[in-house]
């Protein structure tokens, strides 16, 4: 049984510095990933540790661009309570601005878009972010279109996954954001 545990260990270590990717365990919490920030910097999850986030890939050329109104609004109104909202632009359905400035000024001046946001990222498929392979590892999703949604919990897992059609105010979305807030968990950091 060490022997078959062995190999087990070694195998994924081995697929892990073939693909170049880190090892993802669905044991790990969202507080472990970080992404570049949309100004050039570092975003690190841990940072939000025991609040809840609401995750979302966007894109600025979708039909769905003007959920980021709803996006910014309940980024606002929920603040309090823990919620941060945080953008993730992606070109993996060709929506998106060519560039990180160009997001950047038309999230701002479009929408007055204040909540985090990170660089253009892929966010399905083996070139996804780590965060999306976590998330794929631990629900079986993946981003089907832009704005689509991942709901963590204050303990920091996949509390939940919602696509496009689910409006950030919706019934759907704001009673598992709600119930995501009144759950325990974390701590704030």
């Amino acid at each position: 049984m060490a022997e078959a545990t062995r190999r087990s260990v070694l195998a994924a270590a081995l697929v892990s510095a073939a693909t170049g990717a880190e090892a993802l365990t669905m044991e790990q919490l969202a507080w472990s990933f970080t992404f570049p920030d949309i100004e050039g910097g570092t975003l690190d999850l841990a940072a939000h540790k025991g609040r809840v986030l609401l995750v979302v890939n966007t894109a600025s050329f979708c039909g769905h661009t003007r959920q980021y109104d709803a996006l910014q609004k309940l980024h606002a109104e929920r603040a309090r309570d823990g919620l941060v909202v945080i953008g993730i632009p992606s070109q993996d359905f060709n929506q998106e601005a060519g560039t990180e400035a160009e997001v950047k000024r038309f999230c701002e001046a479009n929408f007055g878009i204040d909540f985090p946001m990170t660089a253009i990222l892929k966010v399905r498929g083996a070139q996804a972010h780590p965060f999306y392979r976590w998330v794929k590892g631990a629900r079986g999703w993946e981003p089907g279109w832009n704005f689509n949604k991942v709901l963590v919990g204050r303990d920091g897992r996949v509390a939940g996954v919602f696509g496009a059609s689910d409006e950030p105010t919706g019934s759907r979305l704001s009673a598992a954001i709600a119930a995501a807030i009144a759950a325990p968990g974390g701590g704030q950091g």
